[in-house]
Formats: C-alpha cells, structure tokens, sequence
C-alpha cells in the first residue's frame, strides 16, 4: 500500500511549521526538515535519528511524532510507531487526518482488519475529502473479500481525484469480483488511460479480453464463482455478451481492429442500456455515458490502439510513428470531453 508521501509531509512542514528564524541546524524545525529529506531519500534510520532529536526539543510536535512513525514503517517496525499517531491525533491538528491514515495503514499490514477500518474511518469522519482514507479504506475491505464496501470506497476515492489510477483499479477489481462486467470493464479501460503501458496495464488488458470473450473472474481455491444477482447487473451482462457477439462476426484485418469493434460496439450498448436503469448513478454517468460518446466520436480505433497497448508496447510505438495525429485528435477529444458523477 502506498502511504503518504514524504513530500507531502514536506509541504505540511514548510507551510504549517513554525518560522526558522535565527535558528541553526540543531533546532527541531531544522532537524524535521533534515529528517524529511531523509524519509524522501529512502534513509529511514537516519530520518528516525533526526526525528528522535527533534522530539527531544519538542516532545509534542506533531510534525516529528507523524514523521517518526513513518520512518519506522518504513523500517519494518510499524508497531513501534503507533503511539507517535496517538500523539499526533490527540493534538487535534492539521495531520490528524493523516495520522488515522498511517494509523489504519500500520493495522492493515498488520493482518488487523477491524482496528484499520476503524482508523480509516475515523479519518474519513475528520475530513472526508482525504481522498487515501477513503482508498486505504477500500483496499482493506477488497482483502477481506467484502467487495460491495471495497466498490463503494473506490467510487469515493475516484470522485475525490478523478486521476488516482490505483482507484480506478480497484474500482474495476471489486466489479469484477461481483461479476459486475459492464462496469469491471469500462473501469479496467479507464485505469489504462490514466496508466498505459505498465505490468498492472497488462494484467488490465489481459481482464479485459477475458471479459470480451465471455469469461468471469476465476474464483480462488475454496469459494464459488461470483453470480450477478439485481436485475440492472444482469441485463449489463447479458448486453456485452450479445454485443462481443455481434463483433465477433466480422473480419477484421488486425487485433486493434477487432477491438476497435468490439469496444465500439459494447460502448454503445452499455450506454444506450445504463441511460434507462434506475440506481447507480456514478456508473451510469461517469463510465457509461462517457465511453458512449467516445464510441460515437471518430476516436475509437486511436483509442482501441492505446487500449491494447498495455500489452503491446512495441505496435503501438510503430503506430503511433505512422498516426500521430489521431493520438492527439484522441487526447484532445479527453481533455475537451468532461465525465460527471
């Protein structure tokens, strides 16, 4: 999991941290500043040793009792960090929010499930537009396999930051653990636009033809596959299979092209569909109603060649050489083309 960021903690730091006027190198401002390079730096001991001597001069610095336990995280000693978080959130300050998120973050490494999903929301309470709570909250309820919870925390988080491509990951996963295919596949093609042509993109990608040609989450050893079970989840489905269908009798003469098809005609269907449901709002309008109008622009074949990518880094640099400007008809058809929740 990935926590906050060490130059987030240097932000807070430069803005919230008192003035260093007249000061030397020894004074805690100085020493958390020291610290904090530390932490970015990857030398978490040292960042530690900074922080102890900081704490020295002012035990109830907040900057220094959050920063410290991040440290020892980081140091594979996450317990030995808790009481620096209860510090910090009995100050009621500025990190509070940000010490539950640590917090819940220490108990979900832990295997404490309970004590993170308390953590987590106890943040969320403070400040619900701390977009990593409501994420951090999402992991935790997608590894205990409660994956209605999991979907709901990733809606938030992606409402929080649109651009959080981990959110639109998870969003995606936790669909698909409930064979929820409409919307596992519109979210694995958006966490690829937002994340093209890494390892998680090929395993997206690899989702994504698996849903194409009919397929369902292959369920763990000991459990039962997901089954689709309200009316709205299941007419989706049925609209994919009927549409990967209908593409699948062409010819086609390259697999983007296939998939140009394929995506085209599923786009259409889905949203056509997803626009008479009543319920689910966020689907409907930010996934659904947004891919339905790529697949009315001319964009899709650029889009489908970005798309199949994730697997194919190769082809798509020798297109994109070749077609440059339909990348970037593609590219400014996104950024003039808002998606509303």
């Amino acid at each position: 999991m990935k926590l906050l960021n060490c130059c987030h903690l240097l932000v807070l730091l430069l803005v919230f941290a008192r003035p260093a006027l007249a000061q030397g190198n020894d004074d805690a401002p100085s020493l958390i500043k020291q610290a904090v390079q530390f932490n970015k730096d990857g030398k978490y001991a040292k960042a530690a040793d900074k922080f102890t001597q900081a704490l020295k001069l002012e035990p109830a610095n907040v900057y220094a009792n959050y920063g410290i336990a991040y440290s020892l995280m980081q140091m594979g000693k996450a317990n030995d960090g808790i009481p620096y978080l209860e510090k910090v959130i009995k100050a009621n300050s500025s990190l509070t929010a940000g010490a539950y998120d640590l917090l819940g973050s220490i108990y979900d490494k832990g295997h404490e499930s309970e004590k993170a999903i308390a953590a987590f929301n106890e943040g969320i309470k403070i400040d619900p537009a701390y977009q990593r709570l409501h994420y951090n909250l999402g992991l935790v309820y997608f590894r205990d396999k409660k994956y209605a919870e999991a979907e709901k925390c990733a809606t938030d988080a992606i409402k929080l930051d649109p651009k959080h491509a981990n959110s639109h990951r998870m969003y995606a996963l936790v669909c698909f653990h409930q064979n929820k295919r409409a919307a596992a596949l519109l979210g694995f093609c958006s966490f690829i636009l937002l994340e093209p042509q890494t390892a998680r993109s090929s395993e997206a990608y690899g989702n994504i033809q698996h849903i194409l040609q009919g397929g369902t989450l292959k369920p763990a050893p000991g459990e039962t596959a997901p089954l689709a079970s309200d009316a709205n989840t299941l007419a989706l489905n049925q609209a994919i299979s009927q549409a990967a269908a209908e593409a699948a009798k062409g010819k086609y003469a390259t697999p983007a092209d296939q998939l140009t098809a394929q995506l085209s005609v599923i786009f259409k269907a889905v949203g056509a569909l997803a626009e008479k449901q009543a319920g689910n709002d966020f689907f409907r309008e930010y996934f659904a109603a947004w891919f339905y109008k790529l697949a009315l622009s001319p964009n899709m074949p650029a889009f489908a060649r970005l798309i199949s990518s994730a697997a194919n880094k190769d082809d798509y640099s020798k297109w994109l050489a070749e077609h440059s400007r339909e990348a970037d008809d593609l590219n400014n058809w996104i950024a003039a083309t808002p998606r509303s929740f």
